[in-house]
């Protein structure tokens, strides 16, 4: 599908030999390999332009330092794609907590306005808030959401919605509609009639969007043979599948990626596009280390494919962020001085997975654990999962106790996340700043008016 029909911008990718091969390594320069492109971290701003046409804006939910540690062993001598791109730290508050949660978190990251854990797209006194999204929107680009998470999830949802609490996503799901020209994600169910087993009153948002000239699609092959300017992607009821479980009937990360930013630049004004790796949030609130990693793995892939494009491009601007920490998670733990995340490579399930596989005695644990995480668990961790409340968890701790991965909550932490930024104006996102501070960033960058 990668079509990119609004030509490259020509003069961007003259020069450009076209058996250019895109990796990793192109952009971090490992021993042996192609230094970095001049980008952040005080090499520069990677291609020039007079001005920023599109955004990419990338978020990994729940995504803090120690995620990034654990994932730098996990890759195992490959460096991630974004530790040459660091620019700085990002304070995550919210408006009335000093730990945010998505909705709120998610509120600033597009609105730069602060407000009430559980609000989405509202000021804490429940006026609507508009989004960098919609300024887009307002000022001609494409626009368009990514996410693995239901599409009308929190984080998603607050740069195309405006309610005052986040579970309502029946409300969510309309206004992403009259908002966003690509919606790519999970969640159908919140966009068709209870009549039809979803959960809306009344109205199938499906069959109004496709009279709104929307090309609805369900599988990854659908995806790779859209062509629509405006696309409205659901390929599952509810969430998407953590990606070491994903059916190939759903497209990746990676690939709605590819697909949104194929879509949205046909639009010769350009385009802003946010991209969620919604899980590995999720992963963190069970304690699931390796889903953790095999989902940021699944983030990592979607950003080889918003640098790519940036790269032949030369005026887009890609800008990563996570929302908040979640699960405290360390790098090393217990009772010594010991980090093996590698070990969760060879994990295959994740907890809630190898918890179902559980026999009514739960006496096939340690068969379970062999065949879905290649651990041959001791006497006493069989008896923890047979005696356990929540098999899943109890499953999760002992995976993470091998990798010696260690968790100080089940919920999020206050701590300051990482920001990296690749692309024109990516100068704009150095040093400690407030998570407010990006989409005005980014409109400065776009050269939209704020006020």
């Amino acid at each position: 599908m990668k079509q990119w029909k609004r030509s490259m911008k020509g003069a961007a990718v003259i020069g450009l030999s076209t058996t250019l091969v895109f990796s990793a390594g192109a952009i971090n320069g490992k021993k042996g390999e192609p230094g970095p492109p001049d980008h952040a971290n005080g090499k520069g701003e990677g291609p020039k332009a007079e001005e920023v046409e599109n955004v990419i804006f990338m978020i990994p939910d729940g995504f803090s330092a120690s995620y990034a540690t654990n994932y730098r062993i996990y890759k195992d001598g490959e460096e991630p794609i974004w530790d040459d791109m660091l620019t700085g730290m990002i304070k995550t508050d919210s408006a009335d907590n000093h730990v945010t949660d998505s909705a709120a978190a998610g509120t600033a990251m597009s609105s730069g306005e602060k407000t009430d854990n559980g609000m989405i797209g509202m000021s804490p006194e429940g006026e609507s808030l508009e989004s960098i999204l919609q300024k887009s929107g307002k000022e001609g680009k494409a626009t368009g959401l990514v996410a693995t998470s239901t599409i009308t999830h929190a984080t998603p949802a607050v740069f195309g919605a405006s309610v005052d609490n986040r579970d309502d996503e029946v409300s969510i799901a309309p206004q992403l509609i009259d908002n966003v020209d690509v919606l790519l994600g999970g969640g159908r169910n919140n966009f068709l009639p209870e009549s039809e087993d979803g959960n809306q009153p009344e109205e199938n948002l499906i069959e109004q969007a496709e009279q709104d000239d929307y090309s609805y699609i369900e599988t990854k092959e659908e995806l790779e043979e859209a062509e629509s300017d405006k696309l409205l992607g659901l390929f599952a009821e509810e969430e998407m599948a953590p990606h070491m479980e994903r059916p190939d009937e759903e497209p990746s990360l990676a690939d709605m990626t590819d697909g949104a930013i194929d879509s949205l630049s046909q639009d010769e004004d350009g385009f802003f596009l946010m991209v969620e790796g919604s899980q590995i949030d999720w992963a963190g609130h069970a304690h699931d280390a390796a889903w953790a990693m095999s989902d940021t793995e699944a983030f990592e892939k979607s950003v080889e494919k918003a640098i790519e494009f940036a790269e032949e491009d030369g005026e887009t601007l890609v800008v990563i962020a996570g929302d908040h920490d979640t699960g405290g998670m360390s790098t090393g733990g217990y009772d010594e001085y010991k980090a093996n995340p590698e070990i969760l490579r060879d994990v295959s399930a994740t907890g809630d997975k190898m918890a179902a596989e559980l026999n009514d005695k739960r006496s096939n644990a340690a068969e379970v654990l062999e065949q879905y995480a290649d651990i041959s668990p001791s006497d006493k961790e069989i008896s923890r999962i047979e005696e356990a409340e929540d098999p899943a968890l109890e499953i999760n701790s002992i995976v993470s106790e091998h990798a010696y991965v260690g968790w100080s909550t089940s919920q999020h932490s206050g701590t300051d996340v990482q920001l990296y930024a690749y692309g024109p104006s990516s100068d704009l996102f150095n040093g400690l700043l407030d998570n407010t501070d990006l989409p005005k960033q980014m409109a400065e960058a776009m050269n939209i008016d704020w006020d």
